[in-house]
């Protein structure tokens, strides 16, 4: 056990280090807090200063879209889009860090050179659940907190900052719906052997299956329990939960599941996704 944990440690250290120095992390980060902020201040600023309620601010009235601007706001708002784009970014990301490494050779390398293949494998989990995601959600709070702010400086407005407990609730659904896409893509990739179908299966899955089947199950009730369990309607409905203004929800946000339910599913899911993926890869042949 002891040297199992050592094992885990150091390989967890190493692709830390592998992580930051991925030219696709810094890519998938990039790529995220620009979308992020595009669609969730950008526009809603742009129809705020323009005087228009249309379809790019969701038809909220200009003192509520203000509102949605300010930094007492953040939590809420880095949140939306996390369920659905967010997500299959991040569902890329697992699939290429896992992979990948089958078409480079890697896995071999580090299977018969390294440690045993479960503390290889957990380590590169980890460290993609710590590394990746708490550092992207930190840095888009981060980035959205401080853009927040410049536009309520800018429009006169006061400098409320949200509270710390409704910060924390925000990083800490952000971190569970991350997590959970992030390791669904290192399982499909696990399964596939290779990043390119594992994205293709992996983006398929987020932003056309599920939605069919949650529109199927509006009219057919008795798939509907099989829907709710979803990963999909998981993270959804947990960044429904952060939701404080009524209006069109931003796609991929639920109201499904109530926010303890959704942190129970998407606990499960994570586990199951990363003990799928240790197990499959260290009892299969690599050839």
């Amino acid at each position: 056990m002891i040297g199992l944990t050592r094992d885990l440690w150091a390989s967890m250290r190493a692709e830390s280090v592998r992580l930051g120095r991925w030219p696709a992390f810094w890519i998938v980060l990039g790529v995220w807090v620009l979308l992020n902020l595009t669609f969730a201040y950008l526009f809603n600023y742009l129809a705020y200063t323009s005087g228009e309620s249309g379809a790019m601010s969701d038809g909220l009235p200009r003192d509520v879209l203000l509102g949605q601007l300010m930094p007492a706001a953040v939590p809420e708002v880095f949140t939306q889009g996390m369920a659905m784009f967010g997500g299959a970014l991040m569902l890329i990301l697992g699939a290429l860090a896992v992979g990948s490494g089958y078409g480079w050779g890697t896995w071999k390398t580090v299977f018969t050179q390294g440690p045993s293949r479960s503390a290889a494998v957990g380590g590169l989990l980890v460290s993609l659940v710590v590394v990746v995601v708490v550092a992207l959600v930190c840095v888009a709070f981060a980035v959205d907190l401080g853009v927040a702010s410049l536009i309520a400086v800018s429009e006169g407005q006061p400098l409320a900052l949200p509270s710390l407990e409704r910060s924390v609730l925000g990083i800490i659904s952000g971190t569970a719906i991350l997590s959970m896409w992030t390791l669904a893509g290192a399982l499909i990739g696990a399964i596939a052997r290779g990043p390119a179908l594992a994205v293709g299966l992996g983006l398929v899955w987020v932003l056309v299956v599920e939605n069919l089947l949650r529109g199927v199950a509006a009219i057919f009730g008795p798939i509907e329990t099989f829907t709710d369990l979803l990963p999909g309607t998981a993270a959804g409905s947990l960044a429904g939960a952060m939701r404080t203004v009524s209006g069109p929800a931003t796609p991929g946000v639920l109201d499904i599941l109530t926010r303890g339910e959704s942190l129970a599913l998407l606990t499960a899911y994570v586990l199951a996704f990363a003990g799928g993926t240790i197990w499959l890869m260290s009892r299969r042949d690599l050839t």
